[in-house]
């Protein structure tokens, strides 16, 4: 038997960093929606009580370091499964982006197993495990538009966003997620208005969600690679509604609300990026 899962991608409209917790980890108020860019999982049984991982991308690890081999390793020690599964991962979203690639990928592990060995868990159950193996692992499980509090693993939902194109941007370097956080002083940033974004989505409020958009990490990021603020003044000189960098980076999102404008920021882009995607936001909870 086999099954297929999309693991979309997703960004961060909001994403404020309150104070630093006890265990090393900050606590965070997020805003996070889904795009169509999304990898493919593909699940197979096969003999014998084990995990394998083949990627696409031959730079992702095809071990216990990925995030769906252990997605995959803590449902069968949980669930006490003694079967064997192939797991394939086409990818689309780029390694290393802020766009949660791993995570979804994770998510997708756990929702299409759930379905394949009949496990019959509850999205809450699969969040819940999700935790344990990342912080945005929890909101890929729901998909959708969400508040993450928490480390980001306390998921509320909220409405979708009125539809737009979103143009990604991510230029060819890797970002730390740990060395941003590390680098962040939240005793002097600017805090995001969390309340006033959610309040624009549920009005369906373009032009509010797009003078709302905020993310902490952006300017900690931006300092310390050059080439990510260059793609941020592009995307504003381009024409894109709202521009943000979505999670600790270094990929760049811009909103566009008219197709007339999206291919003039999608091709100019392309001058000075080479992964640059034009795609939808999810509006539905389908994935």
């Amino acid at each position: 038997m086999r099954c297929s899962v999309k693991a979309p991608a997703k960004i961060n409209l909001s994403l404020d960093a309150i104070k630093k917790r006890d265990d090393g980890f900050h606590e965070v108020e997020m805003i996070m929606t889904m795009v169509d860019l999304a990898d493919r999982i593909d699940l197979t049984d096969i003999e014998g009580d084990r995990i394998t991982v083949d990627v696409s991308e031959g730079f992702v690890p095809n071990d216990h370091r990925n995030l769906a081999y252990q997605a995959a390793a803590l449902l069968k020690q949980r669930c006490n499964i003694k079967r064997g599964v192939s797991i394939y991962i086409t990818k689309r979203i780029p390694v290393a982006a802020g766009l949660a690639g791993g995570s979804s990928d994770a998510a997708a592990t756990l929702k299409g197993l759930n379905q394949l060995w009949d496990l019959g868990l509850s999205l809450d159950e699969l969040a819940e495990l999700g935790a344990e193996i990342g912080s945005d692992v929890s909101f890929c499980v729901y998909g959708g538009t969400a508040l993450a509090t928490g480390r980001g693993e306390i998921i509320k939902a909220i409405p979708a966003p009125p539809s737009c194109w979103v143009i990604l941007a991510k230029p060819p370097i890797g970002v730390s997620t740990a060395e941003v956080y590390k680098r962040l002083n939240v005793n002097t940033i600017q805090h995001a208005n969390t309340q006033e974004m959610i309040r624009a989505i549920t009005d369906q409020n373009f032009k509010g969600i797009c003078e709302n958009l905020h993310n902490v990490l952006e300017a900690v990021t931006l300092d310390m690679h050059p080439e990510v603020r260059n793609i941020k003044e592009q995307m504003i000189r381009f024409g894109a509604d709202g521009v943000l960098m979505s999670g600790s980076g270094p990929t760049i999102f811009g909103l566009v609300e008219h197709e007339s404008r999206l291919h003039r920021v999608y091709n100019g882009l392309r001058g000075f990026c080479q992964d640059v995607f034009a795609v939808r936001l999810i509006r539905s909870t389908d994935t």
